[in-house]
């Protein structure tokens, strides 16, 4: 299996019944939790820094303090419960693994494209090697903060547009972001609707108790994130989000591309140990 930091890692023989059993997790009769399973991924390795080499995905450290109390990843314990009969069913697995295969998994069974995976991380026992809270990007924020969070990860401002289209999965809750609210008509389907939305919908300031956020004026029934709203305000993202409005493969490869690099951050070291 080619990995996207150069090296081969070796493919994990039970792979098929991994996907099996994680989709039988994901996608029930109760409900679809695909979309958390996206940002259980994304936030889990969206803590790395790239100078200090630290964070990322490796050691599933969202298991402690602090990072488990991270307001930013609030609710995500409830994704962590849903897969942790897979540990149990593949022990030979890491958590750090199951989650970031379960984000892949997220993309792929929603329509979206097939994402480069390699295994090999590892868990930590403890929280010792948790990052500080303040890592991962905050919603009511706008182009400088996202170049600041995106940037130390190692991303460019593609890498920028291309990850905020994984809001084409999910919705809002107040209990868990404090916002309200799906991004697209489909929450549980990946494809480009988020970048038409932002291009073709009037959105103004919604009017309630919570935080600022911005709703379509012709129905009021999709939101966006101040963000998400800095990539049409912004004169270097607004071009790629025209882009991918128009193109959905573009957007599918940008993305597939920059979304398997931020599941294998921190993890270089971890995978070629156990080459």
């Amino acid at each position: 299996m080619s990995c996207p930091f150069g090296f081969d890692a070796k493919p994990y023989a039970k792979e098929a019944e991994l996907r099996k059993a994680i989709k039988d997790v994901l996608i029930t009769e109760k409900g679809n939790a695909c979309p958390l399973a996206n940002r259980l991924a994304w936030h889990a390795s969206g803590t790395f820094c790239s100078k200090t080499k630290t964070g990322g995905s490796d050691g599933a450290t969202m298991r402690f303090k602090p990072e488990a109390t991270d307001g930013a990843n609030a609710g995500l314990n409830i994704m962590r419960d849903i897969v942790a009969p897979i540990k149990e069913k593949f022990p030979d697995l890491s958590l750090a693994d199951i989650w970031t295969y379960a984000g892949k998994m997220s993309v792929e069974e929603t329509g979206g494209p097939k994402i480069q995976f390699s295994f090999g991380r590892g868990d930590q026992p403890d929280g010792k090697k948790c990052p500080p809270n303040g890592r991962l990007p905050d919603a009511s924020q706008g182009a400088k903060h996202l170049r600041e969070v995106f940037y130390r990860m190692g991303f460019d401002d593609r890498g920028i547009v291309a990850l905020s289209g994984g809001h084409n999965l999910g919705v809002c809750h107040t209990d868990r972001s404090g916002y309200e609210g799906p991004w697209t008509s489909n929450p549980t389907v990946f494809d480009n609707e988020y970048y038409i939305n932002l291009l073709n919908k009037e959105w103004v300031e919604r009017k309630w108790e919570g935080p600022l956020q911005y709703q379509d004026k012709e129905t009021g029934k999709l939101m966006m994130l101040p963000t998400d709203i800095a990539l049409i305000k912004d004169e270097k993202f607004k071009p790629i989000v025209e882009e991918y409005a128009k193109d959905k493969e573009s957007f599918f490869k940008d993305f597939a591309k920059y979304f398997s690099q931020l599941l294998h951050l921190g993890c270089e070291e971890a995978m070629k140990a156990k080459k």
